[in-house]
């Protein structure tokens, strides 16, 4: 009996000072976000969603080498090419599957046509594992696009250093 009361006298004691660390924080700014409404900026380095890009004139840059696919350490993307009717080669099936990616960004420093690379979104949810297979069709921009300054200065440091393969 002499230890319940003992711990009874314990937590009364206790009581004040839990009030305390918690009125102490009712009145701060709150640390977390309001995530759906307000979105955590991600680093300018964050590899998240794969796009495939395009020319000027709209045609898709991948020319369907097979470079992203060799480079891919978790063997995640696959191409079938094809020919166009001026002769030029382009990917028929170009998908990628999201279960296996690591996102580690081999395939867009693999690219010699800068056509893929990876983007800030980082929301992949699904209630299907299919979806999570992209095809060409999800990953191309729409035609009239604004640019990324980010994708400019990359390809600046490729044009003016090579790419990281061809330095060492």
């Amino acid at each position: 009996m002499k230890e319940i009361f003992k711990a009874l006298g314990n937590v009364v004691i206790k009581m004040p000072q839990g009030f305390y660390v918690t009125f102490k924080h009712l009145f701060k700014k709150p640390v977390t976000l309001d995530y759906p409404r307000k979105k955590k900026p991600m680093a300018p380095r964050y590899r998240g969603k794969h796009y495939l890009e395009r020319y000027d004139d709209g045609t898709e840059r991948c020319v369907c080498c097979g470079l992203c696919a060799a480079a891919c350490p978790a063997d995640a993307i696959y191409m079938e090419p094809e020919e166009t009717e001026k002769g030029e080669r382009k990917a028929r099936v170009y998908e990628i599957n999201l279960l296996r990616c690591i996102f580690c960004g081999f395939c867009e420093e693999a690219c010699p046509e800068e056509a893929i690379f990876l983007g800030q979104e980082y929301e992949f949810s699904a209630d299907d594992r299919n979806k999570f297979i992209w095809t060409k069709e999800d990953m191309l921009v729409p035609h009239p696009r604004k640019d990324n300054p980010f994708k400019k200065i990359l390809r600046r440091v490729r044009k003016v250093y090579g790419t990281p393969e061809a330095t060492r």
